[in-house]
């Protein structure tokens, strides 16, 4: 006479303890259970390997450009993002890296599309697995003098000397690769598509995130905690009542009819 056959919660609790290598011979093993709860089980395994698989193809598919750069033998490539250039108050930062042709940043993604939280873990992979990063700013006086455009390259190249080392390319996010010399590539939305320029676009919006919450407290009322110098509705709100701050931009419109407060 046969044993009972296993429960369900004790077969969750098996795979769930499985190591890879004993994971699919646990899933073999469950493959004529007709039980409603292990045919689950197996289903939701089979879509959980879809979307690492997917995850996986989509990370290698980052590197393609870098390879191809690689193949004409340049391979020290630096991906460079800024953030902030729409703000009002506050610098536009940009971020410089460099990655191993070999690479792989779990989430790495532009940093538009994750969250607060997956940023700040996507960042903390990227400091600790590339070769060189940098980020640098050009604050609001600058943006004032030179237009937002030109502060813009000059946040890039603070980035790229601050990265220590010379580069054999650099591949820039967007339309616009003036300033950086000739060995440069401008790729349209390149921190979707570019893994050094994705990881460009994180470490400088968690930077510059960290940077407005800590003038939040100096310049209160603005919600730069929050809103971190763009737009927002209580940040227009407190520029009417009370004007700009020293690190608005009083070249941009919003900011320019008023005095500053502080």
């Amino acid at each position: 006479m046969s044993g009972a056959p296993e429960t369900i919660a004790a077969i969750r609790a098996r795979h769930a303890a499985a190591t890879a290598g004993e994971l699919d011979a646990v899933l073999r093993g469950l493959a004529d259970d007709p039980r409603a709860g292990v045919r689950a089980l197996l289903a939701a395994e089979q879509a959980r390997r879809r979307r690492s698989d997917a995850e996986s193809a989509r990370l290698e598919a980052l590197m393609d450009m870098q390879r191809a750069l690689h193949a004409r033998g340049l391979h020290v490539i630096a991906g460079v993002d800024e953030v902030g250039r729409g703000a009002l108050a506050g610098p536009v930062t940009a971020g410089a890296v460099v990655l191993a042709i070999g690479t792989r940043i779990e989430g790495l993604n532009d940093s538009k599309k994750l969250s607060p939280d997956a940023r700040e873990a996507v960042a903390l992979r990227v400091r600790a697995q590339a070769v060189a990063w940098s980020v640098a700013h050009a604050g609001p006086e600058e943006i004032d003098a030179l237009g937002i455009g030109p502060a813009t390259r000059l946040a890039w190249r603070r980035a790229l000397e601050g990265l220590g080392a010379p580069v054999d390319h650099i591949l820039v996010d967007g339309n616009d690769a003036r300033g950086l010399g000739s060995a440069v590539t401008p790729v349209v939305r390149g921190d979707s598509i570019v893994a050094c320029i994705a990881a460009a676009s994180v470490v400088a919006k968690v930077a510059r995130d960290a940077l407005m919450a800590e003038l939040a407290p100096q310049y209160p009322g603005y919600g730069f905690e929050g809103n971190r110098g763009y737009g927002s509705v209580d940040h227009m709100e407190r520029l009417l009542v009370v004007g700009p701050s020293k690190v608005h931009r009083l070249s941009f419109s919003p900011c320019a009819p008023r005095r500053r407060l502080f």
